[in-house]
């Protein structure tokens, strides 16, 4: 059991919860910053097998086609365009299945490890509609029809993975129900990684030249990327990740993350210093790749992207992207190494121009500029630390309501507390408060808190994130499947008294623009506060003080 074992945080636990937000938040923010989430080893033993389980379950669709899917003869095969597109749609299943991103422990999942399809196969599940209200798709709780709809697309996706070559009628059905899938429940549209996986589908089915528009789809998760941190947000993130490096577990290094531990927990120079490298690096990348016609330039590009997806892997960043970091990766061999000659040029036909300029152009920068309205994952805003969230707040044991809802998990302490006792439990679950405060946007947190309850001591504290697991089955840094939606679900089914739930929501910061929203909303009597939180002031502040 010891490989199940957290490192124990330097306070006791169960005295630690009791205090007063200041000093709750400056004990957790400083174990953080010397000691990251405590994961025990066990459960990087689990993340590294499912990625041991994805690799596999792609050598096995690959080996029903004539050719393919031998370890022996790998290094002949590897790159051929059809293994590159069963790795595409193996991923959309891997994805749509719950078994990828925002799987497993490091994502507050304890007990079952994962959601997904234990969800979105079981009526009665709460779920998200694109439009609530809709006729037949847009109720709040999972129908008969929304789990059938949603098999189908499993079937769907496994009928073309098992052929010997992929049937255009099987992408074109796949291409037509994602979206209808994601009409009723967009909660497995992002879970499907629509934008990247999805996208590249439609460029498998329509595209003259398919391997020119996966080129576009890979290029602008790329370009994205680094665009959406031009701004003060990414410093923070290389904190936070830094500190939480299976890798990097040197004292001295995390300490200079910081201006002057632990009387000063924001970003240090050394951390601004790598901020700006990984985004010029991030950036660097698809530029270099989009004028690379083979040759030197070619060979520069790859190194750049290994150097990038290497660093993120090694962190092993909270949400645990590593699956899609290995899609990622292999996407740039298969497309850009083997296929230096394809440019964009290529394309073709018109409406599959005017569609990806939609999702890799207009859809991305209309994220950066409202991000209120778009999610951070169709806005390819990714691990920016610039992110819309939510705290949840339950007054006294009020949060137990919430067994009234039809899910697969249990309240997150009773899935502890089949490994640990409580105070290690405790211990464990308390590091999340340290990774919302520690980014730039939750700094704005010892302002809100006392706006939302009265004593902090008398609620418990739980990340949007941890709810959207337990209630929706499926949660990836995506403040907006836990905001007044969700909220008006829950309360739908679960009848809180006013006072009994609090929620505070904060959007992440719009491109050109200073402030940051944020409401303060009761699960019975609705809007209880709404304004703005200034950057520049937050930036000034340490992650536990008011001012």
């Amino acid at each position: 059991m010891k490989l199940l074992q957290p490192h124990p945080p330097p306070y006791d636990p169960l005295t630690w919860v009791k205090q007063p937000l200041h000093e709750r938040g400056r004990m957790v923010c400083e174990a953080w910053a010397l000691q990251g989430y405590g994961t025990p080893f066990g459960a990087y033993a689990i993340h590294a097998f499912k990625v041991v389980l994805y690799i596999g379950a792609w050598l096995f669709f690959c080996s029903f086609t004539p050719g393919l899917g031998g370890m022996s003869s790998i290094g002949r095969w590897w790159l051929s365009p059809i293994a590159f597109q069963k790795a595409i749609l193996w991923s959309m299943l891997f994805e749509g299945l719950g078994l990828g991103c925002g799987s497993g422990p490091l994502t507050g999942r304890y007990f079952p490890p994962f959601g997904g399809f234990l969800y979105f196969l079981r009526p009665g599940t709460t779920k998200l509609p694109f439009f609530p209200g809709l006729p037949v798709l847009g109720g709040t709780r999972r129908t008969w029809l929304d789990v059938a709809l949603y098999a189908a697309l499993l079937v769907l996706l496994v009928q073309v993975l098992v052929a010997p070559a992929l049937e255009p009628s099987l992408l074109v059905a796949i291409v037509l129900l994602v979206p209808v899938v994601g009409l009723a429940d967009r909660t497995i549209f992002l879970a499907l990684r629509a934008e990247y996986y999805w996208t590249m589908t439609v460029c498998f089915a329509f595209a003259t030249n398919w391997i020119a528009g996966a080129k576009a789809v890979q290029l602008a998760l790329w370009f994205w990327a680094g665009f959406s941190k031009l701004n003060h947000h990414f410093p923070s993130v290389v904190c936070v990740m830094t500190s939480n490096s299976p890798v990097l577990r040197f004292g001295w290094l995390r300490r200079r993350m910081y201006r002057s531990y632990p009387d000063d927990l924001r970003p240090s120079k050394l951390a601004e210093w790598m901020a700006h490298a990984g985004t010029a690096l991030e950036l660097g990348v698809p530029v270099v790749l989009l004028l690379s016609r083979g040759g030197p330039s070619l060979v520069v590009g790859m190194v750049l992207m290994l150097l990038l997806h290497g660093y993120i892997t090694s962190n092993v960043p909270m949400g645990v992207p590593i699956d899609w970091n290995f899609a990622v990766v292999y996407g740039a061999f298969a497309l850009f190494w083997a296929h230096p000659e394809v440019t964009l040029a290529a394309l073709g036909p018109a409406p599959l121009t005017l569609f990806l300029a939609l999702m890799l152009v207009a859809l991305p920068l209309a994220g950066n500029l409202f991000p209120g309205h778009f999610s951070f994952l169709l806005a390819m805003r990714y691990y920016a630390g610039n992110w819309a969230y939510g705290i949840w707040l339950f007054r006294g044991d009020s949060y137990r309501k919430l067994d009234k809802l039809t899910k697969s998990a249990a309240w997150v302490f009773d899935q502890l507390g089949r490994f640990y006792d409580r105070s290690t439990a405790v211990g464990l679950f308390g590091k999340v408060m340290s990774f919302r405060l520690m980014h730039l946007h939750g700094r704005g947190l010892p302002v809100l808190l006392p706006r939302a309850v009265e004593r902090l001591e008398g609620y418990e504290y739980v990340d949007g994130e941890i709810i959207a697991g337990l209630v929706l089955g499926w949660n990836f840094g995506d403040g907006h499947l836990h905001r007044e939606q969700l909220l008006q679900a829950v309360q739908a089914q679960c009848g809180f008294e006013e006072g009994e739930l609090r929620c505070i929501f904060v959007e992440s910061q719009p491109l050109g623009r200073s402030t940051m929203g944020y409401r303060i909303v009761d699960a019975k009597s609705g809007l209880v506060e709404a304004g703005k939180l200034d950057v520049g002031e937050l930036r000034q502040r340490q992650p536990w003080a008011a001012v």
